[in-house]
């Protein structure tokens, strides 16, 4: 009787239901629902970015001109705070991203994943860095401070902000271009299930888009950019990235074989 108390003790239950450690169904699920996260979340992060420098900054700048600039941010002064507003959201997404990318891509590698979210972050701190050149612009165009520095030098220091948030975005920019190739080898060394060739497209295709990253980047930093910038043409990894998390992301499944460190 004592016997078969231990033995019934000590046993496994024999539902054959594997333990929950971490690997299966519960895994899958995590990675699903991560994988749709950053989908979104870069299909959001695109227009929201174009839109905020194209329409709400780049469209009030005057290159070259103090007085030009300072007039159009005060004819739209509230176009130019959302703007600013809409910067500091893309950093919100991109640190959504960079954590559920995380999360879909540490069963490739943890410690390569773990690489390609702090660059991502440390892009995101950058860019915050950068942003806060725009804060002080309208402040810098008010009334009191056209009264202490004088309408010539207030002008002056408003461009000077607003360029220097153009040259620190650029310096990121090559943090964001090492975290897209990054992503792509984790891509390209993926084992999804049912993924086929699609990844290692992807992520050949993620590659080259972190290259063209980095190769505008330089070129702003170190010639002060060229009329040709290489992102026109390498940009549709990170768009197809975005769109394959959306479709493929609710079916996304790990293959069962223990994963790389």
């Amino acid at each position: 009787m004592g016997t078969t108390e231990r033995t019934t003790e000590h046993a496994a239950p024999a539902t054959g239901t594997p333990p929950r450690d971490g690997t299966g169904a519960d895994t899958n699920r995590s990675i699903r629902r991560a994988g749709v996260v950053a989908g979104i979340a870069l299909l959001l992060m695109a227009p929201l970015a174009g839109y905020v420098n194209f329409a709400a900054l780049e469209a009030l700048v005057v290159p070259g001109d103090p007085a030009g600039t300072a007039a159009g941010i005060a004819a739209s002064e509230g176009l130019f705070r959302f703007g600013v507003f809409g910067l500091y959201v893309v950093i919100v997404l991109d640190v959504i991203v960079a954590a559920a990318l995380y999360r879909v891509f540490s069963p490739v590698s943890e410690r390569v994943s773990l690489l390609a979210a702090v660059l991502r972050i440390a892009f995101t701190a950058a860019f915050l860095v950068a942003i806060s050149e725009l804060v002080s612009v309208p402040r810098l165009l008010d009334e009191q401070y056209l009264a202490i520095l004088g309408a010539d030098q207030a002008h002056a220091q408003a461009l000077l902000r607003i360029d220097a948030f153009g040259d620190a975005w650029d310096a990121a920019l090559i943090l964001c271009g090492l975290h897209l190739m990054v992503v792509g080898y984790l891509a390209y060394r993926s084992d999804f299930v049912s993924s086929g060739p699609v990844t290692r497209v992807l992520g050949v295709l993620l590659v080259v888009a972190g290259v063209g990253y980095v190769a505008d980047s330089l070129a702003a930093v170190l010639s002060g950019g060229s009329a040709f910038e290489v992102t026109t043409v390498t940009f549709l990894g990170e768009l197809l990235l975005a769109f394959w998390l959306v479709i493929r992301g609710p079916r996304l499944a790990v293959r069962e074989h223990p994963r790389a460190r």
